[in-house]
């Protein structure tokens, strides 16, 4: 895995602190990459005959836009003195996540950074929340950082899957783990791998009332067993024992008592887009993660997966202001 270019999703360039950045432009010296600093102009503008006549609307769109592009380079030569290739760009397209996407596959980048939507995402399938459309959409990886600050010889935690439930494809450990060795490498971290199974086979609830002997027994073989996909995984990966993770709890929950355990700084996972039902069931894991994860979260998805999305941009959004009749 090589990342070149990394994409920042920026809301407000003017915000007082900009922590997707900070770590954004941290990873672009220590992978030798570009930054593409972004912002999506997301707001709807009001639409009246007398400024449409006058051209009034086109002056604005470009006015905002400057103003946008003027933030941004600021940024971008700060970042430019401490030897950081940077380019800025901000475009009229909705929503934001879209916007975001279109803007990361133009520019040919590698990496998505941005910031977590601060409040709880429940329900976030149904109020398409940024960050999760994001992580749902997005063809490329996508790191949400939750925490200010710098990376300072990070410990990063990779969730595998050696189960493949969810008919998630065999190549994701894979690439979690290649996208894993490469931060931790860079950033001079340390990487853990966890694994979370069940402790008993689905069989087991439907033969009735079992004896403890058996339950027990049951519970061994699936260690056993568990134990024996991670030694592949991770071995394959060469994480020694003492940074495996074997914990019998429902995936949201393990990878959270295991983020804890090792003080790590980024979680990466994997993730599939999914429709209906599926993307529901799923969902409710991945929204667990994003709100009880102490740190930055890095989604990786299937290489070779393309963005289902319109490839032009959407531009400005109007809306229009009733002409009232004057009091007689």
């Amino acid at each position: 895995m090589r990342i070149r270019r990394i994409l920042v999703a920026l809301k407000d360039p003017a915000a007082r602190s900009l922590p997707a950045l900070g770590k954004a432009a941290q990873l672009a010296r220590a992978l030798d990459a570009e930054l593409v600093l972004f912002q999506a102009l997301t707001s709807a503008l009001s639409f009246d005959t007398d400024t449409a006549a006058l051209g009034g609307l086109k002056k604005i769109e470009r006015g905002m836009r400057e103003a946008c592009l003027t933030r941004l380079e600021r940024l971008a030569q700060r970042l430019r003195r401490v030897g950081i290739r940077v380019s800025a760009s901000a475009e009229w397209d909705y929503p934001a996540h879209e916007a975001v996407i279109r803007a990361a596959v133009a520019a040919g980048a590698d990496l998505i950074v941005a910031e977590q939507h601060a409040g709880r995402h429940l329900a976030a399938a149904f109020l398409r929340l940024t960050d999760w459309e994001l992580l749902r959409l997005a063809p490329l990886p996508v790191l949400l950082v939750k925490r200010g600050g710098g990376y300072r010889r990070p410990k990063l935690l990779a969730a595998v899957d050696p189960d493949q439930r969810y008919a998630k494809p065999a190549q994701l450990d894979r690439e979690i783990l290649e996208a894993a060795a490469l931060l931790s490498r860079v950033l001079k971290g340390s990487l853990h791998v966890v694994h979370a199974y069940s402790p008993l086979p689905l069989t087991a609830y439907s033969h009735g009332a079992l004896s403890q002997e058996i339950v027990t027994d049951m519970q061994r073989r699936s260690a056993r067993t568990a134990a024996e996909k991670l030694e592949r995984v991770a071995g394959r990966a060469g994480i020694p024992a003492a940074r495996r993770h074997l914990i019998a709890r429902h995936p949201s929950d393990a990878i959270e008592q295991a983020a804890a355990v090792t003080h790590s700084a980024i979680v990466v996972m994997g993730a599939l887009a999914r429709a209906g039902l599926k993307r529901l069931l799923i969902g409710n894991t991945a929204e667990r993660v994003l709100d009880h994860l102490p740190c930055d979260l890095l989604v990786i998805k299937p290489r070779g997966l393309r963005a289902k999305l319109p490839r032009r941009r959407r531009g400005v959004r109007y809306f229009s202001v009733p002409q009232v009749a004057p009091y007689r």
